[in-house]
């Protein structure tokens, strides 16, 4: 018998705290000191790597935290349609998926980094990019992709199986969910190596358990893909 499950579970969103280095530890160590106020400057900074290494965790967080602060972020990222126009009281410039903008949307970028460079003005925000691409071989006008390159670059690497499979314990124990050995290489080598593909799954698994009152094994989790 299926029950209403109370929205009583724990939301687990980006943050560096939460953010699983590997060998992504000089890139992390970085946002961390300019979040503390060590490092913020006018400097770009640009995260590239294949997709799943992270990338848009780490701009999500720092996006999440400038907001708790009460500070503004302007974001943009290849799904938005019209970016919105440069608001000086932004605290940080945010662009994800560089390699995928329109025209139309890298001029929107080039604006903004105009404008954020502007002489004399009260603050200058930092801006934050992320791509697929180095960047020199980003698919972008010449004057956008000097611009993303001439600051702070780093390579995010992907984690490496055993990396996944503590990132995925972590995760389910955040959650408060008991992820046994059997589950966990079911999950790792029947579906997506994505980390926020597979943590999402858990956590509508975990909703689902809640909901059957079922234990978490194999069977409920064909069970939920089932009903899909």
């Amino acid at each position: 018998m299926k029950q209403i499950a109370l929205d009583i579970g724990v939301s687990v969103g980006p943050s560096l705290a939460n953010f699983y280095p590997g060998n992504n530890a000089s890139a992390l160590a970085h946002l961390e000191l300019w979040m503390a106020g060590s490092t913020r400057s006018p400097v770009p900074t640009y995260l590239w790597g294949e997709h799943g290494c992270g990338k848009t965790h780490l701009l999500q967080a720092v996006a999440e935290h400038i907001k708790m602060q009460g500070a503004l972020v302007g974001w943009m990222d290849a799904s938005t349609r019209q970016a919105p126009d440069f608001n000086p009281e932004w605290e940080v410039l945010i662009m994800d998926d560089v390699q995928d903008f329109t025209p139309v949307q890298q001029h929107a970028a080039f604006n903004w980094f105009v404008n954020a460079a502007t002489p004399g003005a009260s603050r200058q925000p930092w801006v934050l990019a992320a791509g697929a691409l180095p960047p020199q071989d980003l698919p972008l006008r010449e004057d956008l992709r000097t611009r993303l390159g001439w600051g702070h670059v780093f390579q995010l690497q992907l984690l490496d199986d055993n990396q996944r499979r503590e990132v995925l314990v972590r995760h389910a124990q955040a959650l408060g969910m008991s992820l046994n050995t059997d589950l966990l290489d079911y999950l790792l080598s029947r579906f997506s190596r994505d980390l926020g593909h597979l943590m999402d799954l858990l956590q509508r698994l975990d909703h689902y358990a809640l909901q059957t009152q079922r234990p978490l094994t194999i069977p409920l989790l064909r069970a939920m893909l089932d009903e899909l």
